[in-house]
């Protein structure tokens, strides 16, 4: 009995497709490259040169994080540009509440079969959540896993890499007594609380992932988007839970002194940044420093 010879295609992975891919997204990484990228994507490793120089007592800080149960959304709704954009948010925004400077980026995607028109789309928001926050993708790792992942859906990882001067790093110890706290409003539900979502709106509501829901409402001193009420009243969510698995409206805290949180709301809102004083620090029994 003859044996028919096999291939690592034949098992689901398209070396050949994987290099295509590639091809197709050098330009894309290239596109987010600060002047200290010195190789990017292709090679064994990429290559990034700090120049500390210019710096008295540098600091690395890292993150990695991903998108959640958010990507099942992008399934549903077959939009695959955006879940790169959120993910870089999730480790940018980690940098950044540290006080550092986001150099460069990398990331993982992993998927059952490689469609390059799906994992394109998702470089490109890849791509452009870098340029927005002037960080250089200039790595990542492309895997097939053929009877691991579901057809047609893919896993998202990402890694960012910051520096900071030593002295300037946010630790929270500088926080006092009297600081306001500044708010920035959020875009929506960003990437947190997506299976209670999908709960909410998929299973208890049967809606599609189409459909839309217009409810206006405003809360507290900030405005909270209508999605976030809607899940509340439909989900019969408590208070509570709903401030800690979302947003809320909030998508980003500042705190910083009195004299000066005014002006910084309206330095952020000639920004187009809406922004609000939400609360401040006050002394609680036992002298802890509480936020309210």
């Amino acid at each position: 009995m003859q044996i028919k010879s096999s291939s690592y295609k034949d098992s689901g992975v398209n070396i050949k497709k994987a290099d295509q891919f590639i091809s197709q997204i050098k330009p894309l990484a290239k596109a987010t490259y600060r002047p200290e990228v010195l190789a990017g994507l292709g090679g064994f490793g990429a290559l990034f040169h700090v120049d500390f120089q210019k710096y008295k007592d540098p600091v690395i800080v890292s993150s990695t994080d991903g998108v959640g149960t958010k990507l099942k959304i992008a399934f549903m709704t077959n939009r695959h540009d955006t879940i790169g954009i959120d993910l870089v948010a999730m480790s940018v925004n980690d940098i950044l509440t540290m006080g550092a400077e986001p150099l460069f980026f990398l990331d993982y995607f992993a998927t059952a079969n490689l469609e390059l028109s799906i994992a394109t789309e998702v470089l490109k928001g890849i791509s452009e959540g870098c340029k927005i926050s002037n960080c250089s993708l200039i790595g990542g790792e492309t895997a097939e896993m053929p009877g691991f992942y579901q057809k047609g859906e893919y896993d998202l990882a990402g890694f960012a890499v910051g520096i900071v001067e030593r002295n300037k790093v946010i630790d929270g110890s500088a926080i006092k007594i009297g600081h306001k706290l500044v708010g920035l409003s959020s875009s929506g539900l960003h990437s947190n609380g997506f299976s209670l979502v999908r709960k909410i709106f998929f299973e208890q509501l049967k809606l599609k992932a189409t459909d839309t829901v217009k409810e206006l409402i405003k809360t507290g001193s900030w405005e909270m988007l209508p999605v976030f009420r809607f899940l509340q009243l439909k989900g019969k969510i408590k208070d509570t839970e709903m401030y800690r698995t979302f947003n809320c409206g909030i998508g980003y805290i500042l705190i910083v002194p009195d004299n000066e949180a005014q002006d910084l709301v309206h330095a952020l809102n000639n920004l187009k940044q809406k922004a609000f004083i939400i609360g401040e620090v006050t002394a609680k029994k036992g002298a802890d420093v509480v936020y309210k």
